[in-house]
């Protein structure tokens, strides 16, 4: 996991939200985005704050696990 302390210029990826959160307090919720080579994590409250960037290979893994829990 490697942790940005910026999002930079990041306007080109594509964020969105799991279509479970909560539709009646958006502010809550984490935004996903995908890179040929990782996948962006952010909080939808701080859209220009930190993300958290994991390799596509552990993204996959977290998934499943979160999923069932």
């Amino acid at each position: 996991m490697i942790s940005e302390t910026s999002a930079g210029d990041a306007s080109w990826l594509e964020w969105f939200k799991s279509s479970y959160s909560d539709s009646s307090n958006s502010n809550e919720c984490v935004e996903v985005a995908t890179t040929p080579g990782a996948v962006l994590v952010r909080d939808s409250k701080n859209l220009q704050g930190p993300r958290l960037a994991f390799a596509s290979g552990a993204w996959a893994g977290f998934v499943p696990y979160a999923a069932g829990h």
